[in-house]
């Protein structure tokens, strides 16, 4: 059975590289590609700025799609003006890109797996809303935005409570799991059709999923950067297996 392919969206960045930096630069950190690799799947970033032609000749190839970390999302596609602790990373390009994916992804069936920003901006594309900055916003809130400075990528902040009976629960096969955290915003209202299946213990929603679709899910938390705990490492697996299916 071949290995399934998994589109990743990129982002932009400036190059530190120095003997040329500051070069516009088109990537994907080392541990998704790692966790997809070492759950049996083969990545490949999608470049932003595709013609919607061409994204939809490449959405056609793929047998799963996942949605990384990143930036914040412009608030405008929710119908909010930005808040002052908005950061100043707003991509539109990237924006556009992944909210016409994940309707398509949403329509088709295609296998989705969202990491962080990719929970938030799988919300905004499908009519959700979010928080724009919970310290600001939700001041009895846990601390849920850990940067590099403060702690390694693996540090466990806090528990999240598991839904039962959903599918993260059963891919995960516990009711509370640790998890790491680097977030500072996190979804508001709920798109419609969607389901909150795991929470924090101070209410901020950690996970989503689209009942009914074959494989749809958005977890607020990192688990690339957790691989080493099976139940993390099983949420990948058990995605590229659902695109392995797609793609049989």
């Amino acid at each position: 059975m071949r290995k399934p392919l998994i589109g990743v969206t990129g982002e932009r960045f400036a190059s530190g590289y120095s003997p040329l930096p500051n070069q516009d630069v088109h990537g994907l950190l080392r541990t998704y590609v790692e966790a997809l690799i070492g759950a049996g799947a083969l990545p490949v970033i999608i470049p932003l700025g595709l013609a919607e032609d061409d994204r939809r000749a490449l959405a056609a190839r793929l047998d799963g799609l996942l949605l990384p970390g990143g930036g914040d999302i412009d608030p405008a596609l929710y119908g909010e003006d930005p808040h002052p602790k908005l950061a100043d990373d707003v991509d539109p390009l990237r924006d556009a890109l992944e909210i016409a994916l994940i309707r398509d992804a949403a329509d088709t069936g295609l296998p989705l797996l969202a990491v962080c920003r990719g929970v938030q901006v799988l919300n905004v594309a499908l009519g959700g809303t979010l928080i724009q900055d919970i310290p600001s916003q939700l001041p009895d809130a846990l601390r849920h935005s850990f940067s590099l400075r403060d702690a390694p990528r693996e540090n466990l902040a806090h528990e999240v409570q598991i839904s039962e009976g959903s599918r993260l629960a059963a891919i995960l096969g516990t009711p509370i799991a640790r998890v790491n955290s680097r977030h500072h915003q996190a979804a508001r209202d709920v798109a419609p059709g969607l389901e909150v299946v795991a929470r924090a213990p101070d209410g901020v929603i950690e996970g989503i999923e689209l009942p009914g679709h074959p494989y749809f899910v958005g977890v607020q938390w990192h688990p690339e950067n957790l691989q080493a705990i099976p139940e993390m490492k099983r949420l990948f697996v058990s995605f590229v297996e659902a695109a392995t299916g797609r793609g049989a």
